[in-house]
Formats: C-alpha cells, structure tokens, sequence
C-alpha cells in the first residue's frame, strides 16, 4: 500500500431520475369478466364515436410514442388472446380496444442507478484521443419494477466526461414471436431445470434442430392428444412454454440508438424486474465482436441469473443462465476467453467471490473459490462491481464489500492475467465509500457499480448513489495498479 491515499476524483455529472420518460405497457384488470364488459362497451359504440375516441388518443399520446399504433395492436392481440375472440372488429374499434388495455409506464420515476459502462460499438466521429462509450443503467418506476435503459458519451483523453442528451422518445424492447430455439441447449436447459422426462423426447423428437415457439406449441399438442395422462403432459408442455418464453430475441429499429431503448420486462421469469446489468464487448479468438450483458431477473418470488447477447446492432438474443454456480445474483463475464474457456466472477454462495469457467457461456458447473471478506469494511459479504478490466499487469476487478451498518464500499483486487485464480494484490481500504451527500436514498449508504472503464490511463468508475442516482468518479489506473503492488 502507498503512503499516502489514493487520489479518486468525484466528478459533477449526476443521473437523477425523470418520472416524464415513459413507456406504453399492457394495463390488465385481472378479470376476465370485466374485460368482456369493458370490449362490449367499445363495440355498442357507433363508428363516429369510435373515430372520435380514438383521434383523441392520438392527438395526446401519439407524438410521445411513434410507435402507438403497432403498441395498441399487440395489446388487441393480448386481450382477444385471453378472451378468445373469434369475431375480429374492424381496424379502428380494434384499436381503440386496445388503447383501453395500455397504460403510460414512468420507467424512471423513482431511480436511476448501478450503472456499467463499455466502449460503444460505433466510434465515428470521435475526437483523437477520446472514446464513445455505451453505459446501461437500472431505472425504477412505479411498484418498484425495474428496467435496463441505456444512455452514451464520450470520455475525453484527459478523462473527462459528456454524457449525451436524451432524445425525447423511448422504445420498449418488443419479442420477436417468431425467434427461434436451439433444441440441444433446450433440452439441456430442461435437464437443469429439473423438468425432463420420457415425455420431453416424444414433444422435442418431430422438431427441427432450430424451432419456433408455436412449432412447439403444436408438437405440445399433438403429444398431449395422444397422452394416457393428458394432466401430465400438460404440466410438461407448460414447463417447455415458461422456459420458451424466458428465452427469447428482442429488435429495434437500425435508425434508433441504444439510448432510446428500454428493456422492460418480458417474460414471466423477469415479470417484477431485471436488475443490475453488467455489460462487457467481448472479443471472441477469432476477433469477432459481441456485447453481452449479465443481469438479475426477479419474478416476485425468487431470482434467476440471465444474460443478454448482441452480435449485430438492433437484435439481441436473451436466455437463462444456468447450472450449479449459476444461482445468485452478480455474475460478471471476462471480456475475453481465457485458454480456450468462457470465464466469470460469480458470488455463488451470496457471500463470497467465485471464479467460474465454461465451454458454453450459458452453462457454469465449475467454480473455485477466489476470494473471501477480509478487512473489516466488508465482514458481511463482497462481490464484484462488473466484468473484470484487463491491463498490463494483470485483471483488474473492482469489487464491493459490505460492513457495519449495512455500508457498501468499493474496492479493488488484481488478478493473473494467465491465472485468474491468483491474487496479486487486494486494497485494504475502499477505493470508494458513501460522501455525506450520498447516504440518502432508497437503500442508504451505498455506493456501488456493475462495471467500471480504462482509459488513457484513466480509471472511469460510474457508480450508484444509494438506489436513488448516478455518479462519476475517476482515477489514475498506474497510481492504482502500483497501490495493488502491480
């Protein structure tokens, strides 16, 4: 350790939440006797009424969301599903019964926090010396439900930062229905999961290697038709469609940016939110290029660990995490492989530091434990703040302790760029603690990360101020690698 402490430069750009950001969702009434009351409502009205009614929708909702007519459409789709309407009214009625099932979403109304930021995919344009970066950030809103959106900017070459401004429309990411899924990792998925049997093979056996949901949901069918024990084979099916439904691909627009895209939460695994997303641009050994991105989804219930890929700008592909060391929250991807493997900081235990290893990113069934608290501001537990950052002298992981009162700090270790199970060095004090402007928030006293940035030299540290707002804090990577004994 130096003599002196480590220089760490807070810096005056702030994230403060904006209840103005909204997103049209789906508005259920949990009944389906009143929802056939409200769409018998709509149609007794006359042609003129429904014009009217619906014009007026547009004229106060349309120009906050450019895509409200294709939004009314699926929510149509979503009342005439669960209604099992046979009869479809016409263009307009069917419109406006949906925007009677689509309500305005605050996505950010509450929070905005546990931010992690990468390189972005594009850097045209950028001033020498500089570099574009894209950072993902978890926004609260109403019933404390969670969102991932996204925001740029440019660090400069001295380390300074400008953060883009926020354009005035916001996308909810939509499901590609037609997505397809590969049946070996579903099967093995099922296997994890503890769902298969006999009954798997005879619904997986007519499918192609790659298959669509309703393909599935046809196979389903016909399998339970034919099925001595119809309940059995439905309690089946129903596992292989909630497993369908959590993996799934979601598109945009190639005129939108990152920063007009929201991912809301899709499937039921995620229902109640998706949470701290640690980005990583993972270079692959033949030097292609992938963004990935590791979060938490929670359904009301439990967690699930899930990851996010996107190879090509505008599409990205969504899947569970699983196996034995793929079960708790904070798992953080090497942006590279190391020796032909897959490899990640995990805190499987939800107490200490793992690294875990895998031929397939979506599979962790090896692990070793890497790191334990040790110094009195983390007794309670540590974990990491985001994928480790690779330098000259070894990986480097920003981590996060908890201690006396519940406090969260931010620290730092350095890792063996060949073995990343040996420890070269490991401050003994936070890098980062909670300023007595930072205390106060949701959860008080917490400082924390899902993924830092080097660059020129500069360490970019973009933090979470006590489950309420963003802030920024840099420092000289040499002067914390040589603290770190590099």
């Amino acid at each position: 350790m130096p003599s002196t402490p480590l220089r760490v430069q807070r810096l005056p750009e702030r994230l403060t939440c904006d209840a103005r950001r909204t997103i049209p969702r789906f508005f259920w009434l949990q009944g389906l006797e009143r929802t056939k009351k409200i769409v018998n409502r709509v149609m007794d009205l006359d042609d003129k009424e429904v014009a009217e009614l619906l014009q007026s929708v547009y004229e106060g909702f349309g120009w906050r969301h450019p895509d409200l007519e294709d939004v009314l459409t699926e929510h149509y789709g979503e009342v005439a599903l669960r209604l099992n309407l046979s009869d479809e009214p016409g263009p307009h009625r069917k419109l406006l019964i949906g925007a009677y099932f689509t309500m305005e979403y605050a996505f950010e109304s509450t929070a905005l926090f546990n931010p992690s930021m990468v390189p972005a995919r594009e850097q045209n344009g950028v001033a020498p010396g500089a570099v574009h970066f894209l950072m993902s950030l978890r926004a609260v809103g109403e019933g404390h439900v969670s969102s991932i959106i996204f925001r740029t900017g440019t660090i400069d070459k001295d380390g300074g930062i400008v953060i883009d401004p926020v354009r005035p429309h916001f996308r909810r990411a939509r499901r590609i229905e037609d997505a397809r899924l590969n049946k070996k990792l579903f099967r093995l998925k099922l296997i994890e999961m503890g769902a298969y049997d006999a009954l798997v093979d005879q619904i997986l056996g007519p499918l192609g290697e790659w298959f669509t949901r309703d393909e599935l949901h046809h196979s389903i069918d016909s399998v339970q038709r034919a099925a001595e024990e119809p309940a059995s084979c439905k309690q089946v099916g129903d596992r292989m469609i909630w497993l369908a439904r959590s993996n799934y691909e979601v598109r945009m627009a190639p005129e939108e940016g990152m920063d007009q895209l929201v991912l809301f939460p899709i499937s039921e695994t995620e229902s109640h939110g998706m949470e701290d997303m640690r980005l990583v641009r993972f270079v692959d050994e033949d030097g292609s290029i992938c963004y990935y991105g590791t979060y938490t989804a929670y359904n009301g219930h439990q967690i699930l660990p899930q990851i996010i890929e996107s190879h090509d700008p505008g599409l990205a592909q969504v899947h569970t995490l699983n196996g034995k060391f793929a079960q708790n929250k904070g798992m953080a991807l090497f942006p590279r492989k190391i020796d032909g493997y897959y490899a990640m900081i995990g805190r499987a235990d939800g107490e200490n530091l793992f690294f875990l290893q895998s031929d397939n990113v979506h599979f962790w069934n090896e692990a070793k434990l890497l790191q334990e608290p040790k110094y009195p501001w983390e007794f309670v537990q540590i974990g990491n703040c985001g994928s480790p950052i690779e330098t000259e002298a070894g990986w480097l992981l920003l981590t996060h302790g908890v201690g006396p009162m519940r406090q969260y700090c931010i620290g730092a270790t350095l890792l063996d760029l060949k073995d990343p199970t040996k420890i070269l060095g490991r401050l003994a004090e936070p890098l980062l603690m909670p300023a007595e402007d930072e205390r106060t928030g949701y959860v008080p006293n917490v400082v924390y990360s899902c993924g830092g940035m080097a660059h020129n030299g500069t360490l970019v540290i973009p933090y979470g101020i006590s489950d309420a707002a963003t802030g920024f804090a840099t420092m000289s990577l040499d002067d914390l690698l040589a603290a770190l004994g590099a």
